[in-house]
């Protein structure tokens, strides 16, 4: 006699209908994923083996990137799928294009397997802690192999002192960055008068920018542009009052700038007026 009701509607895999089964999609630079959970978005620019695990690390559409571990969860146009590693011919792939375009984070290419090189005479002067934690994120990597280091100047006020202190000679020369350089400014008129003391063997460049904060371009910090900030206000501290952020002490200024830095990644993530600049300090202090 047949079952007018058939079978046992809570047999089986109930929580499964009507739920698209996961297909396995094997790992590839350049494909668009979302990873479910957190809904990041992003373009897959590296597949790894990082700490006993397949990784794949996804660019968003503001350049930050975040690596996931492969297996499922993933969406690809929409559609589940578990991301296997790459095979054989995929990791050779990968390697290759790893070698290639192995940058470091200033965009030059990076030197394998070198160590740090014995500090040279020549030095690159800033003018205080964030200026150097920056410029070590981004030309750490070039200024170890060239043995170049960077050095603190706590403010440019007496820069033509620190020149004379420092002694500069053609075998030991001596770069220096300045903030907020731009004519008609205090900094203009120092730079000015330091010039006269060793024209030869000391160049001195700055950046139009009032804090090197504002050389982090505005979009990795969700906004169009810097704000304008009165007078009347510390500088840093207008600037976390803008985004929201606690700014009453000095560690408050420490912890923003914290937050900041993090969103720098590469060369890519400041702006040119910066970068030329630096980039111009490494090839004086370095050339024969």
């Amino acid at each position: 006699m047949a079952d007018r009701y058939g079978d046992d509607v809570l047999s089986g895999d109930w929580r499964a209908a009507g739920r698209r089964r996961a297909r396995e999609v094997e790992a590839q630079t350049g494909m668009v994923l979302e990873d479910v959970e957190t809904g990041w978005v992003g373009a897959a620019i590296a597949i790894e083996k990082s700490g006993g695990m397949h990784v794949v690390h996804l660019e968003d559409r503001r350049g930050k990137v975040k690596a996931f571990r492969l297996g499922p969860g993933f969406l690809v146009d929409g559609e589940p799928v578990t991301l296997t590693p790459p095979k054989a011919a995929g990791r050779a792939a990968l390697a290759q294009a790893r070698q290639a375009s192995s940058r470091t984070a200033s965009g030059s290419v990076a030197v394998q397997g070198a160590a740090a090189r014995v500090a040279v005479g020549s030095r690159i002067f800033v003018e205080g802690r964030h200026d150097a934690e920056l410029v070590e994120k981004v030309w750490g990597h070039d200024l170890r192999v060239e043995g170049v280091v960077v050095e603190m100047l706590d403010g440019v006020d007496d820069l033509a002192g620190a020149i004379r202190d420092f002694a500069p000679t053609p075998d030991r020369r001596m770069g220096v960055l300045v903030d907020h350089l731009v004519p008609g400014s205090k900094e203009s008129r120092i730079v000015a008068e330091a010039a006269r003391v060793d024209p030869s063997n000391v160049l001195v460049v700055g950046h139009p920018f009032v804090d090197v904060w504002q050389s982090v371009r505005p979009e990795r910090l969700g906004m169009e542009q810097w704000p304008q900030v009165p007078r009347s206000v510390e500088w840093k501290r207008g600037i976390c009052a803008h985004l929201g952020w606690p700014h009453e002490d000095q560690a408050d200024i420490a912890r923003a700038w914290q937050r900041i830095l993090a969103q720098v990644s590469s060369y890519t993530d400041l702006e040119p007026a910066l970068l030329g600049r630096v980039e111009e300090l490494i090839d004086f202090v370095t050339a024969p």
